[in-house]
């Protein structure tokens, strides 16, 4: 509400706006106001106006006077009240439109909802998923380099077994240093056509697992045997193998006892003793010729076959225990390792690869279950990320303290909970429930009233007389109040409580 307008207000203004003489108007908000049109005073750009309290207020565009009234004083007051706490864009004015060749200033306005000092354009709560998640994949990181150092180090014991070029424990890298110091020259192959090809007189051929070999493989190894002049050595070949390698000759099961005595001639089993042959293969032949050493149970660990070829022999070695790095000092092994592969300059040494397998037969065709496929080391190192999760699910999981009591958010009166249980109860019809707790809960009460115990407040021998002794009024039969049977129909329900409410105040009053 304004007060009367002065003459010179009221004036027409010569540049066409309802402002005053004299006095700085603000344009008024179109959106807010409703009005068609804005005003701006003479002289003065859109860029330097402000929103006036009165464009807020919702006027219809009437230009700016003096001598407001109270009320006025009292709306515009609101007005920037209301103006202050609205959200941001809410408070963003907009700018009427200019003079031609002007443009309206763009205001900038914070974002709606946003922290003091909140980064623009973040959601609330970023940086602290940000930082979780980043938590979370440093412990997986730190996990897994866990579980491949543990699977590295305890990757087995046969990561390059028997190779040559290995320091490890069932290596056999100690063996081939001594044989280079004597003057042999070791050869790494992995085919049986490498191998076939490097024999001959001065040549010893070592196979590393005869088992493995397919038949095409198994024949061009017989092959270099009849033809080579040279040694054959076959480690711990078995019957699968032997058909085609050595005819005549077949295993006996296991020898008992690790380390044997060589009871034999041979020379070099003589001059090495006693060594570990034994633990594996025994073999037993009728060919004649044949040299056995290192018997365990009556039957050879150590059979010499001779050839067909003047001066050449096949060697079968029932345990590779001689030529391991971890046993190799023991007994007379380097003494019999030395003798056996060293009595030819050149040693080819063939370790069959899984090209000269044949998949169809032998052990190496043999279907193998998913744990049998898994390496050793593997195993420790999924046991070490088992408890490592259970160890940080204990760290992460909610504590389960001692039960507290927590403030309703609401208040429930206690007439609004019996009402819905009886609602409840009426719903279901359960007037025989219903019937019980009535009668319960006054059999309490009443027991409290007249001085019977508690545990004896259901038994109606106890109740009953007591009762009765309190009651001045017309006679009432108390044991088919308080014990009786269940009532027919909602009408007997209703008189049930009743009569149950009025002997109740009829004790207490007497």
């Amino acid at each position: 509400m304004t007060g009367p307008s002065d003459p010179e207000s009221a004036a027409p203004n010569p540049g066409g706006t309802g402002s005053t003489p004299g006095q700085d108007t603000e344009p008024t908000r179109p959106d807010a106001a409703g009005c068609g049109g804005a005003r701006s005073t003479q002289g003065q750009s859109p860029q330097s106006t402000e929103p006036t309290p009165s464009d807020a207020a919702g006027s219809s565009g009437a230009g700016s006077v003096s001598g407001r009234s109270p009320q006025g004083a009292e709306r515009t007051a609101a007005a920037l009240s209301d103006r202050e706490h609205r959200s941001a864009p809410e408070e963003t004015p907009r700018r009427a439109p200019g003079p031609a060749g002007t443009a309206p200033a763009a205001a900038e306005a914070p974002a709606a909802g946003g922290a003091p000092g909140a980064e623009p354009g973040r959601a609330p709560g970023t940086g602290t998923r940000k930082r979780a998640i980043r938590r979370t994949a440093a412990v997986l990181a730190v996990l897994a380099a866990g579980a491949v150092i543990l699977a590295a180090l305890n990757s087995g014991t046969r990561h390059g077994h028997l190779d040559p070029r290995s320091a490890d424990p069932t290596g056999s890298r100690a063996v081939a240093e001594l044989l280079k110091e004597r003057g042999v020259t070791t050869r790494v192959v992995t085919t049986a056509r490498e191998a076939a090809d490097a024999t001959g007189p001065r040549t010893t051929l070592l196979v590393t697992d005869p088992d493995r070999l397919g038949a095409g493989q198994r024949s061009a190894i017989r092959s270099a045997i009849d033809l080579s002049g040279g040694r054959t050595v076959l480690l711990a070949p078995g019957d699968h193998s032997l058909s085609d390698l050595s005819p005549g000759v077949r295993t006996e099961g296991d020898a008992g006892s690790d380390d044997l005595d060589p009871r034999c001639a041979l020379p070099a089993a003589t001059s090495a003793g006693r060594a570990g042959t034994g633990g594996d293969l025994r073999y037993t032949t009728a060919l004649p010729g044949a040299t056995a050493c290192y018997p365990s149970g009556g039957h050879p660990t150590l059979l010499v076959l001779p050839t067909g070829t003047t001066g050449g022999d096949t060697v079968l070695l029932g345990s590779e225990t001689i030529l391991l790095n971890e046993s190799l000092a023991e007994q007379g092994n380097a003494s019999l390792a030395l003798q056996l592969l060293g009595s030819r300059p050149d040693l080819v040494w063939y370790m069959p690869s899984l090209a000269d397998s044949d998949p169809g037969t032998g052990p190496g065709g043999q279907d193998k279950s998913l744990l049998e496929l898994v390496p050793a080391g593997w195993s420790w190192a999924l046991l070490q990320l088992f408890l490592a999760a259970t160890l940080a699910a204990l760290w992460r999981a909610r504590r389960l303290g001692p039960l507290v009591t927590e403030k309703l958010p609401v208040a429930i009166r206690a007439s609004e909970t019996t009402e819905g249980r009886a609602r409840l109860y009426r719903k279901a019809g359960a007037r025989d429930r219903a019937a019980t707790v009535l009668r319960a809960a006054t059999r309490e009460r009443l027991a409290a009233l007249v001085g019977v115990p508690p545990t004896q407040a259901h038994e109606p021998a106890a109740l009953v007389p007591a009762v009765s002794a309190r009651l001045t009024g017309e006679p009432r039969d108390v044991t088919a109040l308080l014990f009786g049977t269940t009532p027919s129909d909602d009408a007997a329900l209703v008189a049930l409580a009743d009569h149950l409410d009025a002997l109740e105040r009829e004790v207490r009053t007497s």
